[in-house]
This record gives structure tokens, sequence and C-alpha cells, in this order.
């Protein structure tokens, strides 16, 4: 007898039998008396015939997978049993096999009997396999759809991730981009600190041109160039516990540093320097050296690290209020301006569109308000105020519509240095938890006005302000919930500790005494043991003794330098984070000695209550943000 492949009826098609699908394939019945012939010599082997045919291309239905000839078969044939592995690693490599026939070996074994059920009649047995059956058909189809359902959210979370990403990245393009920061200004106060706490400058310029001229802000020929008309410092604590922002007069009295020149039209600068000048007014040293002259005053001033600008113009103020769909103001009494007009003809609370927002908070000549500037400054507080509950109130954090109209107004007339998206969003976040009553706007204290009508700056109480900032201390008019203070600790307790190596202790020297130079002379004597000196300056506030202050965790560097210095004690403090500092009483003696070496026992005073920052002014302005009422 031949090959088993010739045998058979012709085929119509032109495919051999092996390239047809099983149902078409003709099994002859096997000759009891007469064995199959071997191949013929010239002939490809069976095992290469399989292994040719597990190379064929999937792509054809009709042709017979290399799992089904190895007996896979159709539903109805049981599984064929796993063949035990050989010696052979490959099946190119010689090694005894058993010759299998591709169509023999793909019959079916017999269909063997189902055992009895015990205890079910025979006439419902068919019925439970129909059940049986069902049970696994409807478990593969809950299984698929599970497995549907759960490539259908991976697939969207990253086509949204994607969208996500491109609006980020889109709305990123949109900020005008503008030089302005100063990093590593010396002006810096506890820079150490400070960190992780956000510092924003917000400008607001008075600028006539282009669409701040069309919406009736003025001309050119009004106003030449910019002035910042609103310049507010806002403070974030890395805890995210409240939110601090403390409004500048524009007729500020100050010192201008050296600054370049800048083009308010293109927003870039010129190159001509301006040398420094003592009794500018703060909108001036705007409108001459632009943000970068602005940013290192406010520094100077309030001693914050501001890590983040954002300038913005009439146009752009009034795009995000529209966008919000106005704000709730209140007013006792019509608001007249003999430059603006009728601001508003009513009283009593009443929502406003951009256009007349803008008048609102721009309006300084109104005769009621007394000093103009602080009249506005309080209005724009309350604006603010009220702009924050009323974004709340309408969930616009939480409408994509609503969202997107806002950040697009804000990316479309706003100019910034470090302000992202991305940043904006996370920082939001981390205030989602912050009350209204933990935000609290302050105005910084002046006294009256010199000869050239610039608000004269009360110094020591701008001092006070700023380092309860700094160091987040209590504000008048603040609402949140305080940390539970530690339990009191004695006056004094001494305290044995190991000393360490002083090239690991970073220092801050601080001078609270009298004796002036005395901060940068203790500093080198403590920088030639090796002590790392990050900042020397002036100690705001009170000491009643050479004290060396630490964050705990920082026991055994306190001890090393109180070590070197004769007469020292130790006091906790917060916001120092790794530094530790040095504040030279009126007992300091004027000199240091060597520290305590490496390993060695140091016992030290520990103290409580010794320092002590500036009493803030009993009149400072405020306006705290959950504050509705109509005044």
């Amino acid at each position: 007898m031949g090959d088993d492949r010739d045998s058979g009826p012709p085929v119509s098609d032109g495919r051999a039998p092996w390239e047809r699908p099983i149902s078409q394939i003709h099994r002859p019945t096997p000759d009891p008396v007469t064995p199959a012939s071997p191949p013929e010599p010239d002939r490809e082997t069976d095992s290469g015939r399989l292994r040719r045919l597990g190379k064929r291309s999937t792509t054809n239905s009709d042709a017979v997978s290399v799992a089904e000839l190895m007996g896979r078969g159709t539903e109805t044939r049981a599984p064929a049993a796993r063949r035990p592995k050989t010696a052979a690693a490959h099946p190119d490599v010689d090694a005894p096999t058993e010759k299998i026939d591709p169509i023999t070996a793909h019959t079916p074994p017999p269909i063997q009997a189902q055992p009895e059920a015990v205890g079910v009649p025979a006439d419902e047995r068919p019925a439970l396999t129909r059940l049986a059956m069902s049970k696994v058909r409807r478990r593969k189809r809950v299984r698929n759809v599970t497995r549907g359902f759960v490539s259908i959210i991976a697939i969207l979370a990253v086509a949204l991730t994607g969208v996500v990403w491109g609006y980020l990245r889109s709305t990123d393009r949109g900020f005008a981009q503008v030089a302005a920061l100063d990093p590593d200004s010396a002006d810096v106060v506890d820079a150490a600190g400070q960190y992780g706490d956000e510092t924003y400058l917000i400008v607001g310029t008075d600028t006539r041109a282009g669409a701040s001229g069309e919406i009736g802000a003025g001309t050119v020929a009004d106003a030449e160039g910019a002035r910042s008309d609103t310049v507010m410092l806002v403070n974030i604590p890395a805890d995210r516990s409240r939110v601090v922002a403390v409004s500048f007069p524009r007729d500020l009295d100050v010192e201008r540093p050296e600054c370049e020149g800048f083009d308010n039209d293109s927003n870039t600068y010129t190159g001509e320097m301006y040398p420094a000048a003592d009794g500018d007014k703060l909108n001036a040293t705007y409108a001459l050296g632009g943000p970068k002259c602005l940013v290192k005053v406010i520094q100077r001033i309030s001693g914050l690290k501001i890590g983040h600008f954002v300038g913005m113009d009439f146009a752009g103020f009034e795009s995000m209020v529209d966008e919000v769909g106005g704000v709730e103001v209140c007013t006792p009494q019509p608001l007249v301006d003999y430059e603006l007009g009728t601001v508003l003809p009513n009283v009593g609370e009443q929502r406003i569109d951009g256009r007349t927002a803008l008048n609102y908070v721009r309006a300084r000549n109104v005769e009621s308000e007394g000093n103009g500037d602080y009249g506005r400054i309080k209005r724009q507080q309350r604006f603010l105020s009220s702009l924050l509950r009323s974004a709340l109130s309408n969930n616009v954090l939480l409408d994509p519509g609503k969202l997107n109209g806002f950040v697009s107004a804000f990316t479309r007339d706003t100019f910034v240095e470090n302000v992202k998206t991305q940043d904006l969003v996370t920082l939001g976040r981390s205030l989602q938890n912050v009350d209204a009553g933990a935000v609290t706007f302050l105005t910084l204290p002046t006294d009256g006005t010199n000869d050239w009508g610039n608000e004269i700056p009360v110094d020591s109480a701008i001092d006070a302000l700023f380092t309860a900032i700094i160091d987040d201390l209590p504000l008048p008019g603040e609402e949140r919930v305080e940390p539970t203070p530690a339990p009191e600790e004695s006056a004094a307790t001494a305290v044995p500790t190991l000393a360490v190596d002083p090239e690991t202790v970073s220092v801050q020297v601080s001078n609270a005494s009298d004796i002036s130079g005395m901060a940068a002379t203790a500093s080198a004597e403590l920088a030639t043991y090796g002590f790392q000196i990050l900042e020397v300056g002036n100690f705001v506030g009170t000491a009643a003794q050479t004290v060396v202050r630490y964050t705990p965790g920082q026991e055994s560097e306190a001890a090393t330098v109180a070590s070197a210095i004769p007469g020292a004690v130790v006091e906790q403090a917060a916001g120092l984070d790794n530094v530790v500092e040095v504040i030279l009483g009126a007992d300091y003696p004027g000199y240091t000695a060597p520290p305590a070496a490496l390993g060695t026992t140091v016992e030290v005073t520990e103290v409580d209550g010794s320092t002590a920052a500036p009493p803030l002014p009993e009149n400072l302005a405020f306006t705290n943000a959950a504050d509705d009422t109509c005044a």
C-alpha cells in the first residue's frame, strides 16, 4: 500500500488532505490483514512534516494546527495524553523517536462511557449534563467579559493620561515667560527654615496697551508703560495649614537697588543699567526695572524666598472673573470714584461681572474711604476672599468646562516665571482641606506719607510681621486649627549628649546684642573649627542670653556648637530643619573656644522661652477670607 496521503477519493480543490479542515479529511478503515507500508525513502519524514505544518501561517482558517494533529481534536474528543520528555533537547537532534502517522494519530479514541451518577434517575442524567455544560459556558462568558472590561479600563487610563498630560503641556505653552526671580538673594532670612514653603509674588500691572486699553483702562497717552498697580505676596507654609497674603501699597517708599531697564511692551530687558536710589515709589520701581527689580525690593523688605512670579494686566483679570460666572460683593454705600465714575450704584450684596469687578478693585479716588490706596487694598482683599468662596461654591475646580475656561483665561493674559499648570494643580490638591478661615490677607504697616507722597514703612512692625510668617506664628484674624503645644519643660535642664564632627553641622549666626559686627566675627571663628556657616545676620526678636537653637533630632549638633561658645545654652525651636542657629545675646563674651572632641560626652543646659519673636503691631490691618459681612 502506498503513502496514506494518496489514499481516499480525489480532492477537487487541489489541496492535500493535511491542508484541509479536519472534518473534510477522509480516514480510510485500516486493513486488519495487510500492515501499512513504510514511507518511501524519497519522501519527507512524518516528523519533518509536523515541523513544516507547525510553521504554516495561522492566517488560513482552514489549516490544521499542530495541536490538532497532536490529538486535541474537537470538543467531543478526550484530551490526548501528554507525551513523556525524551533525552533529545531539540527535534533536530538525532534521537530514537517513535514515528507517528499524522492521519492515524489524529483519529479520535473511542468515547469513554461516563460513570453512573449515584442516585440520579437515568432519564434526568442528560439534563444534568446540559446544566453542567451551561454553567461552564456561562463561566467562560463571565471570564471573557471581565477580561474585556479590564482591557477597556486599561486603555482608557492610558488614553486619559495622555489627554491630561497633553492638556497640561498645552496650557504650559500658553504662559508668557519673563525673568523675575532671584533665588540666591542674600536678603532671604532663614532660608533653611523656609524649606518646603511656597511663596508667590502676584503683580497686577496698569498697562494701557493692547486689550487693556480696549476695555476702558485708559490710553497709552494717559500713562505710558506699566506700573505695579497691585502687589501681593502670598506665602503657604510647608505643612499647608494656612495661606497668608500681604498687600504692598503702590506708593510705598522703598530703596531701589541697581536694576536693568525693562521694556513693558515686549516683556524683555534692555541691557541698560540704572543705579540704586532712595525714596522711590514701589510701582515706579516696576516701571523702571520690571519684575526683576520688583522681586529684589520685595525680597529685601520681607526676607521671604520668592519662588514664583505671576504678572497680570487688566484684561486678564476681567476674563477670569467672567469665567467663574462673576463674583458676589457687598458695599454698605454706593461706590463712586471721581475718575471712574459710579462703580456700584446700589448698596448691599450683588453679583458683578468682570468689567465691573475691574473698576471695583481699581477705584482709589473714593471720598468716603479717606486714604485711597488703603481703601482700595481693603476692597481688593475682600474681593479675592469672595472670589475664593465663589470658586469653591461653584465647584470651579470640579467642573472641567469652568476650569478649562479659567485656566485658558489665566494663561492667555499672564506672564510668569517658575509657574506650571501641574504645579498649580498639585498645590491646589495640597490645599483642598484648608478652610477659608485659614486664609488671611494683611496690609504692610505704614505711618503716613512723606513730602513726595510716599507711604512711610514702619520697619519694626514689618520685621515682626514677616518673622511671624516665616516662623509660622499666629496672625491676627486667623482661624485655623493650632497644633497641640508640647508640654512645658523646666526652666533649665542638664542634658548630656555626644559631640559630633563640626564639619557635619550647618550653622546660622544671628546677632541679638547691641554690638555691631558681632555675628560676623563669631561666624569666622566657628568656621575655623570646621562648622559650616550658612548665614550671618541680625536676630529679629529678643534674646535673654546667648542661645543655640535647634529642631528635634539635632540635639548632638546643637550641643557640639554650644560647647564652642562659653556660657551658651540650647533651646528647641521651630522652622530650622537641619540648621543650628546661634543667637548672640548681651552676655556673649566676644570669643569662642575649640568644640568638644568627636564622640566625647557634652553636657549642655536646656532652656525654654529664652528667645521671643517681636510682637505684632496692634493696629495691623487684616481681612479673613471667611468674613462675608457687608462692611
